[in-house]
């Protein structure tokens, strides 16, 4: 047992150095490239050593502002005072000396003036994220010391003994190796060294020696600001803070926890996190092991790619060759046929120079004296000599010197040159989720991004996410070659969740699928009606479109003067419209929008024999015992309370809902103690009535989530309609059909139809 634990202890130790070495890459300085020394966070959450912070904003034109003196490591190394004998000579900066450089101006940061009202803003060039980081007025005084990468660093080194014994940081060449340590001065000393800056009699004789060490850390990481312990930290700012950082005005309003339990919750999210890694190194062997599979794809594919391009463009070269070649042909033939006629012009001209044979010949034959004989070859001598004249008098050249008809226009063919690129696939598409929807029918939108080629067609893909899943990969219904921008998927099953995507495709393939997007559909079948205006109280206020998919009611003089006299107790009538179809089975389903700026609307169902007898019998609205919402009229409420009432509503009003105690527990409405008290819920954009006429119940739901918002009994003992009830102005406008022109819209009296 004993040797198999030492065995486990052994191999616990070698996988510790293996790790350490493995990490050594995340402990170097992006700057100097060696491990951390100092290390300081910059507000980019990247890590940067003091020295070469300073370096880099020295280099940048920033002087003196490489940090706070005073919190600069002392060690007796640094203090010229107390230098040892044994130390080598060394040329340090004096302060004086920098005071001086100050005081001249060159401390002054570039584009900044001495004497400048703002208070100056250090900008440091992180070497990591390669963005400029703000350090503030105060520069790397401002910032924490990273003291846990500093003893990482510290535990690496010793693990695999980089830079090998720790050496005295007092000595003279070759230092000697350090025996102690001082958390004090801050220093590696040997024993004569030690001895040497803590001799006795002095303070610090009482300095405690420590085991020597490369880095020296305070206790406790301190605020830079106010050189506090840090207890506490700031979640706006992401930043910790001490005591005195917490009360001061930046931080005013911000969220400020404990130190403790910030600590707690990050070390939470890490070791859930580094968990989650360590329980799937398969998973991470496994996609390294597909990417380098895909790099050796793609170093192949690249190559094959290049053959092809090379391939073509050689093609295109063969094709311009065997172009030029045919051209300068047809250009030679030409010059060649013009050089040709004018040759023979210029010969006919020469013909007609004195001492020329033609003249010579016509001079001898003039001398003919035999009539029949100078006749005989005087007539074919003066028909060359006439067109001989007439050439002479009428001087044009035979053919032209101009090639003009020869030049080619190669602008379009230059143009396609010159946008000769790679055939590109479509970018996935954007569904456009205001005008993408689920009634009767499901109606998809979409667009390509501003910059995408164009799609000749375009691939639909739906399925069902309500199903349980079947075994395999999941199975899509595909809709092929979709021409436009939008489709209309028919048939969908009632009460389910639709999961839809899209992509295009063009001469160089498919592009990638858009993000999916979830419809529901309506829990119940579609009921297409239209509003009926030939019954009803108060015909004369309600302004029914010509569709007769809208209404609104124009409360006009009549009102006004009614609610005058309320006080008088005189009746308020209801201005009502139905439906013009009637339910007598199964379940139905419709939706409508109600104008926000309603006085109050009552959207609901009911009997329509009891609705006609109700409302045509002008009830007073203003009375105690009228409540339609309850589904009674004004005698109803002495009867048996298990009855089912007559019709039941979902009053609106001014852009809210009004749920009373009864509203169903779905609605999130209800407490530990029963249904909560009335209340008002925002008005969506759409309502959607559901009619269960078997069980007698009705559901109001908001149509855009389908979230339920009441539920309530209704009496089915004959034909229930669809009703509006108006008190005041307001307007209601019915669902569209998906099948119908859905991007249509109609304004009655300033209320805009749904999409």
């Amino acid at each position: 047992m004993k040797a198999k634990a030492a065995a486990g202890r052994s191999h616990r130790r070698r996988t510790d150095r293996t790790s350490m070495k493995n990490m050594e890459k995340e402990l170097l300085c992006p700057v100097c490239q060696e491990m951390y020394k100092q290390p300081l966070v910059l507000p980019c959450t990247h890590n940067v050593c003091q020295a070469c912070a300073r370096e880099v904003l020295g280099q940048q034109g920033y002087i003196g502002h490489g940090g706070d003196p005073s919190s600069e490591p002392t060690s007796p190394a640094s203090t010229p005072s107390t230098r040892s004998p044994r130390l080598s000579r060394r040329t340090l900066p004096k302060p004086d000396r920098l005071d001086r450089l100050l005081k001249s101006g060159f401390g002054t940061y570039p584009g900044r003036k001495r004497g400048a009202l703002h208070p100056q803003v250090i900008m440091f060039p992180c070497p990591a994220c390669q963005g400029d980081v703000e350090l503030g007025e105060r520069g790397l005084a401002g910032l924490f010391r990273n003291l846990t990468l500093e003893r990482v660093v510290e535990r690496y080194r010793q693990s695999v003994s980089v830079g090998g014994a720790i050496l005295c940081q007092l000595c003279k060449p070759p230092p000697l190796e350090a025996t102690k340590g001082c958390t004090e001065c801050r220093a590696t000393f040997c024993n004569e060294c030690f001895k040497l800056f803590h001799p006795w009699g002095t303070q610090k004789a009482q300095h405690e020696p420590t085991l020597p060490t490369l880095s020296f850390r305070p206790k406790g990481l301190m605020c830079p600001d106010h050189k506090e312990e840090v207890t506490h930290y700031c979640k706006t700012c992401q930043r910790l803070v001490c005591q005195l950082c917490r009360v001061r005005r930046t931080h005013s309003g911000h969220k400020i926890t404990p130190v403790l339990s910030a600590y707690q919750a990050l070390k939470d999210k890490l070791t859930k996190s580094l968990t989650y890694i360590l329980g799937n190194q398969d998973t991470v062997q496994t996609q390294i092991c597909e990417l380098e599979e895909t790099v050796r794809h793609t170093e192949v594919s690249g190559q094959q790619a290049k053959e092809e391009v090379s391939q073509l463009v050689r093609g295109l070269g063969a094709v311009l060759e065997e172009k030029r070649a045919s051209l300068l042909q047809a250009i030679e033939e030409c010059q060649q046929e013009r050089l040709a006629r004018l040759s023979a012009q210029i010969q006919e001209h020469r013909s007609l120079l004195d001492g020329s044979g033609l003249v010579g010949y016509a001079q001898e034959v003039l001398k003919e004296t035999d009539q029949p004989c100078f006749v005989q070859a005087a007539k074919q001598l003066h028909n060359r000599i006439s067109r001989a004249t007439e050439a002479l008098q009428t001087f044009r050249p035979a053919a032209s010197s101009s090639f003009r008809h020869c030049q080619l226009d190669v602008g379009r063919e230059m143009k396609l040159l010159t946008e000769l690129n790679f055939l590109r696939v479509p970018e996935a598409p954007v569904i456009d989720t205001q005008r993408t929807f689920a009634y009767d029918q499901i109606f998809l939108c979409w667009r390509l991004p501003p910059h995408s080629p164009p799609a000749w067609h375009y691939t639909i893909e739906f399925r069902r996410t309500d199903v349980p899943a079947q075994p395999g990969p999941t199975r899509w219904q595909r809709r092929e070659e979709v021409r436009g921008t939008s489709a209309l998927l028919e048939n969908p099953d009632t009460g389910s969740v639709y999961v839809l995507r899209v992509r295009g495709c063009n001469k160089a393939g498919y592009g990638e699928y858009s993000e999916d997007v979830h419809l529901h559909t309506p829990p119940a079948p579609v009921l297409h009606f239209f509003l009926d205006g030939r019954w009803g109280t108060s015909r004369e206020r309600l302004a029914i479109s010509k569709d007769q998919r809208a209404v609104r009611s124009v409360p006009g003089l009549p009102l006004l003067l009614a609610a005058e006299r309320l006080l008088t107790g005189c009746h308020l009538s209801v201005d009502v419209v139905l439906g013009d179809v009637a339910v007598t089975q199964g379940r139905s389903y419709w939706a409508c929008a109600v104008d926000p700026a309603s006085y109050l609307v009552k959207v609901g169902v009911g009997l329509e024999s009891k609705l006609q007898e109700s409302f045509q019998g002008a009830p007073d609205v203003i009375s105690p015992r009228y409540d339609p919402d309850s589904g009674h009229d004004s005698g109803a409420e002495d009867a048996t309370v298990e009855a089912s009432p007559p019709f039941a509503f979902l009053t609106i009003g001014m852009g809210k809902i009004l749920l009373g105690a009864g509203a169903s527990s779905n609605a999130g409405l209800t407490g530990r103690d029963g249904p909560a008290a009335s209340c008002t819920v925002p008005l969506p954009p759409r309502l959607g009535i559901c009619l269960d006429y078997e069980r007698g119940r009705v559901s109001f739901l908001d149509a855009v989530s389908f979230r339920g918002l009441l539920e309530c009994p209704l009496d089915c003992s004959g034909p229930v309609c669809p009703a509006f009830c108006f008190i005041g102005g307001g307007a209601v406008q019915l669902q569209e059909p998906v099948g119908t022109k859905p991007e249509r819209k109609v304004t009655i009296g300033g209320f805009a139809k749904l999409d």
